[in-house]
């Protein structure tokens, strides 16, 4: 899916509107359900910190909660995963599923 590594390199770039925008495009198409769950969960992963950027906490907090459903040993194992959940944590008022997430794998009491 070529709108994935897009979106990635869009977010890298720091042109975070575009990573967003590419990411919602790649994931409503009909190729996205077809990846690997890890691969789907690692790219919510990345594009957490474009969402953070942008200040929208609620999507960078979803995104995280729909990787742990969907691959979980990436959330809870990779250290980029847990440096975007500890991210948005830090970033202000949190809903309580991503926080019960933190606490889960042990970041609450870090942050």
């Amino acid at each position: 899916m070529v709108d994935l590594a897009r979106a990635l390199i869009a977010a890298r770039l720091g042109d975070n509107y575009q990573a967003v925008t590419l990411h919602q495009r790649a994931t409503g198409g009909d190729a996205w359900p077809r990846l690997p769950a890890e691969h789907r969960a690692a790219h919510l992963i990345d594009v957490t910190r474009a969402h953070l950027d942008l200040g929208d906490l609620q999507a960078a907090g979803r995104a995280l909660l729909t990787a742990d459903r969907i691959a979980p040993a990436e959330v809870r194992h990779r250290p980029a995963a847990r440096a975007a959940l500890t991210a948005v944590l830090r970033a202000g008022p949190t809903p309580a599923d991503v926080t019960r997430l933190a606490t889960t794998i042990g970041l609450a009491r870090q942050c």
